[in-house]
């Protein structure tokens, strides 16, 4: 999995990167993301994409033309649609990202607000959790938890070995709606609305897919 990851991510952050001498993108690789899942669903038009992302218009316009410039997306009368690269840079980003869910408040949970994204595999790459948090607070969420399921038990580093019995109202929630195996990294994130907490997990599940193995 480990050089589709570094392609996925170096690919979405070129996307999102400053290009010279135009200003830097107002839409971050998340904006990227949550776009490529609705126009993957179906066409989508600009103004309903707008609506959806809590983006301006212009901010969607240029998105949309960086999106066609990487033959990510082609336009029409009906919207815009993923071409076949997109449908492969799709299938990666669910490889990874497997599951994502908007769950409710538990014992775990830091707001009204909370979104858990599955990222598959990737369970030894988390060391305290702080890192998480610290992305997910950077993009507008409360914070962000970050979960482990090793050895058949759900674990947050340096907070609970087995989340089951230390928290049984979220681990019920998270064996329920995410189905971890071995191995996995569960981040959930919090906020004040729903958007915001789906931003904060995804940017705190974008931090693991790093260099390292």
């Amino acid at each position: 999995m480990k050089p589709m990851q570094h392609s996925f991510r170096r690919f979405l952050e070129k996307i999102t990167s400053k290009k010279a001498p135009g200003p830097s993108p107002v839409f971050s690789i998340f904006h990227v993301l949550s776009a490529l899942e609705l126009i993957s669903e179906k066409a989508i038009g600009r103004s309903k994409l707008t609506e959806e992302l809590g983006v301006g218009e212009g901010t969607v316009r240029t998105m949309i033309q960086r999106l066609k410039d990487a033959e990510i997306i082609t336009t029409s009368k009906r919207g815009c649609t993923l071409t076949s690269k997109g449908q492969r840079l799709r299938k990666e980003y669910t490889t990874i990202f497997t599951k994502k869910v908007q769950i409710g408040k538990s014992e775990l949970t830091l707001a009204d607000y909370n979104f858990a994204v599955l990222v598959k595999n990737q369970g030894h790459k988390i060391k305290s959790g702080i890192e998480q948090r610290d992305a997910a607070i950077m993009i507008g969420a409360k914070g962000a938890t970050t979960i482990i399921f090793k050895e058949g038990h759900l674990v947050i580093p340096s907070v609970s070995n087995d989340i089951a019995e230390d928290f049984p109202e979220a681990a019920n929630q998270i064996i329920r709606f995410l189905k971890p195996e071995e191995n996995d990294a569960i981040i959930i994130g919090s906020a004040s609305d729903s958007m915001k907490a789906e931003y904060g997990a995804l940017a705190a599940a974008w931090t693991i897919l790093d260099d390292s193995d």
